[in-house]
């Protein structure tokens, strides 16, 4: 049953006399308490936030003395009293209210400053399971929630980004908030209780191998607010969820203009893919276009392994996003910088890589200090109108899978190398996908297709289009290994993809038709090998 509001209408400006500190994340608190004293604002605090104002020769009362109860059971129960939460939910103006404060010995606080105990940090430190809920907070959240409740009356800051604009509010209206301020620092507050009690959720979940919780949120921080999103009439902003996976939204920009929607989406499916090649095995580099790679390969050096993946789809690499599993060195920027590009992301850039790439100024460089592990749980999530879509990420590697031949032919060494290597790739491509390879090297990429016919006859037409501009004798098609991210329906993609020269196939197999599709492969000499893991990307 709802409850009621007696219509009791909020005040405009409030004047701050009293205030509630209680931070965690001391940055930035003992400024603000000598700007509050400076006031004649008083100042009640606790534990460690009451040490650090008190060592600064400030003014300021423990909240024990607030409450008449020390501290207890390692401060777990402090502030969990009517006389603290009875100070921040009275409504000033409403007569029943006033009398029991009156009765009761409670003294309004008109401002709280709180932020909570450091959860995402232990939870992305990899902290034990008592540890990490140990940094569960609890009084916190509280004060918070019934702070912003009483936004009419109550400032709450959670944040100390914020505490500039606390300051200036008060020296520019006398010591008062105005209405208008309270409600924006209630929205920011709620967010964060909403954002903390997500992470704590999803770690349980998590933890205790719970993959549909009946109840899932997601939540972020936002980072940046950005210009436009996947087109200039929407409005969008980049949110970090606190995951520590080395990846675009952990990286360190080093130049270059602020990324855009669409740079961000494809830069984060560049490294994605990166982190299937260990850079222990080879350099390699990874070309993306819209969200689909337009080359891929391995080489001995990384500017090899640019130029290979370059040559792959030249026309579409320009204005592409590169990504590389190792430090960019000096000789392989001096390739890239030859081509237009909108980003280059890698685990390290070395300083003479960094002087080519400051000589174009707008290109962005970004720095992650590491791979993302590719068998790492996380989840992903997509929006549907009134739902989320949520998943475990496709960990599924190639490594992992028993891969069983089913024709006659056994591939060669070579080709297994190849058909591996194309079904990395495949992985990461938007379905229906095709990916040919040849000798460490994608040859042609067919993706997003609505038949995987014609995801075929497009990348071999891209391998066509790649030998005439490099002028090679025959597309690297011929002799290659194809791969198809999920089943062939009928034989006919597959005796596509024969017809440009593949000479071995890799899929995941299960179709209603697989005897014909097997029977076709045999009966143009091709192996083929099924991986029993299907990897559509929508």
């Amino acid at each position: 049953m709802a409850v009621a509001s007696k219509k009791i209408p909020a005040p405009d400006r409030v004047r701050i006399h009293t205030a509630l500190l209680s931070v965690s994340d001391k940055t930035g608190i003992v400024e603000l308490a000598q700007a509050l004293v400076s006031q004649g604002v008083t100042l009640f605090s606790t534990g460690g936030t009451h040490k650090a104002i008190a060592t600064a020769g400030l003014p300021v009362t423990d909240v024990s003395d607030v409450t008449g109860f020390p501290e207890i059971m390692d401060g777990r129960v402090k502030t969990l009293h009517p006389n603290v939460h009875g100070g921040l939910l009275a409504i000033r103006d409403d007569a029943e209210h006033k009398a029991a404060m009156e009765e009761h010995g409670i003294q309004g606080i008109d401002l709280a400053v709180i932020n909570l105990y450091p959860f995402e940090e232990v939870r992305a430190a990899g902290g034990d399971y008592p540890t990490t809920v140990e940094n569960i907070d609890i009084g916190g959240p509280a004060m918070i929630r019934a702070s912003a409740k009483n936004h009419a009356y109550v400032t709450v800051v959670t944040d100390p980004s914020d505490y500039g604009a606390l300051v200036e509010a008060l020296k520019e209206q006398n010591g008062e908030t105005t209405y208008a301020f309270r409600q924006k620092l209630a929205a920011k507050a709620y967010a964060r209780t909403a954002a903390y009690d997500t992470a704590i959720s999803n770690w349980f979940a998590e933890a205790l191998d719970i993959a549909t919780p009946q109840y899932r949120t997601i939540g972020g921080v936002l980072k940046e607010e950005m210009r436009y999103g996947e087109n200039p009439h929407q409005s969008a902003g980049f949110y970090v969820t606190g995951d520590d996976r080395p990846g675009v939204a952990t990286a360190k920009l080093l130049q270059g203009k602020q990324l855009s929607y669409n740079n961000i989406n494809d830069t984060d499916g560049a490294f994605e893919l990166i982190g299937e090649f260990s850079p222990e095995k080879a350099p390699a580099c990874a070309i993306i276009k819209h969200a689909n790679p337009c080359g891929v390969a391995t080489a001995p050096s990384l500017k090899e392994a640019y130029l290979r993946a370059l040559a792959c789809d030249s026309t579409s690499a320009f204005g592409g996003i590169i990504a590389l599993n190792q430090l960019l060195d000096g000789e392989t920027a001096e390739e890239i910088v030859k081509l237009f590009t909108e980003v280059i992301i890698a685990p390290e850039v070395s300083d003479e890589a960094r002087a080519v790439i400051a000589r174009k100024p707008n290109l962005r460089l970004l720095v992650t200090g590491g791979l993302p592990d590719p068998r790492s749980r996380g989840i992903t999530a997509k929006t549907v109108a009134g739902g989320l879509l949520v998943q475990s990420r496709d960990n599924g590697m190639i490594e992992d899978l028993d891969l069983r031949v089913v024709t006659k032919r056994q591939p060669t060494a070579v080709e297994l190398e190849d058909m591996k290597f194309a079904y990395r790739v495949a992985k990461h491509v938007k379905s229906n996908a095709i990916v040919y390879a040849k000798d460490g090297q994608t040859a042609g990429i067919g993706a997003g297709q609505m038949s995987r016919i014609d995801s075929a006859r497009i990348a071999a037409l891209k391998a066509e289009d790649a030998a005439k501009a490099m002028g090679w004798a025959e597309p690297l098609t011929k002799g290659s290994a194809v791969a198809s991210e999920a089943f062939f329906p009928f034989a006919d993609g597959l005796l596509s993809a024969i017809g440009a020269g593949a000479t071995a196939v890799i899929q995941p197999g299960g179709s209603m038709r697989d005897a014909e599709v097997i029977a076709a492969a045999d009966e143009h000499d091709v192996a083929m090998v099924f991986t029993g893991m299907r990897h559509f990307r929508h």
